[in-house]
């Protein structure tokens, strides 16, 4: 297994695998991608999700807070820059203008990202004012009382980047242990802090005027396949269907989301 967060290039490429095998099928589900739309992913990293949409014909915008990070995706997509098939926008989304974007998308991304952002209800309201009538919202993400919802895996130290659950400490002792670790405790909090469950996600999609049109839920993340060689594996109806109690075995959650129509 190589390092999955280190080598960039090849979570590049796994990205684009991911996404074909697994995003772009659950997302057509319920929504037809076709040439010629607009994709925005929102926290597109080096965009390797994004290519995938751009090698269906598909012209996006990705945006990124971190500009490192773009250096990479303007590399290894040049060829689609100079094409004019992709743009990318270092900046937080909340600064994000209309010039950015250059229009309405027909589908916004959101992977392994919604966990990460403050104030979520302000965010998925606020993706609407830039859909087309029918365009839909991706996310993908890990349930936070899943056994790694912290991301404690991208701690240093070998026995804290491999101990689930710990993450769900009281804010006092969790940040006490890292700190006495040598750990990122402040990103770690931080990420704490905006951690978010399927019951929460779900209500504020509909309080936001939101239609659930596709979701499933994972046992096995489809991502684990390329990081430990497991093969993705939907969760259990049973389980699936208790709440709360869910998130503690569901290691990652896929939702398509659209605007209700007036």
């Amino acid at each position: 297994m190589f390092e999955f967060h280190a080598d960039r290039k090849r979570y590049f490429d796994i990205q684009i695998q991911n996404t074909e095998r697994y995003v772009l099928p659950f997302i057509e589900k319920a929504f037809t991608v076709k040439p010629g739309m607009r994709v925005l992913e929102i926290g597109c990293g080096e965009g390797g999700v994004l290519k995938a949409f751009i090698d269906k014909g598909c012209t996006g915008v990705g945006i990124e807070l971190d500009e490192s990070r773009l250096v990479n995706a303007r590399e290894w997509m040049k060829d689609e820059l100079e094409q004019g098939k992709v743009t990318f926008h270092s900046k937080d989304i909340y600064k994000a203008t209309e010039a950015d974007f250059g229009g309405a998308f027909d589908v916004i991304v959101l992977k392994d990202v919604i966990e990460h952002i403050h104030d979520q209800p302000k965010l998925i309201e606020w993706m609407k004012s830039f859909l087309t009538t029918n365009g839909v919202i991706f996310f993908g993400f890990p349930p936070w009382y899943m056994p790694f919802g912290g991301h404690q895996q991208i701690n240093k130290g070998k026995w804290l980047s491999k101990l689930p659950y710990y993450h769900l400490l009281p804010t006092p002792i969790y940040k006490w242990l890292l700190k006495s670790n040598g750990e990122n405790w402040e990103e770690m909090l931080e990420i704490k802090e905006t951690g978010i469950s399927i019951e929460r996600f779900e209500r504020i999609c509909n309080e936001k005027g939101y239609n659930v049109i596709n979701h499933t839920h994972f046992l096995i993340n489809p991502i684990y396949e390329y990081k430990f060689g497991w093969k993705p594996k939907e969760q259990f109806g049973l389980i699936k269907a208790i709440p709360f109690v869910r998130n503690f075995f569901t290691t990652c959650v896929y939702y398509l989301i659209q605007a209700k129509q007036n």
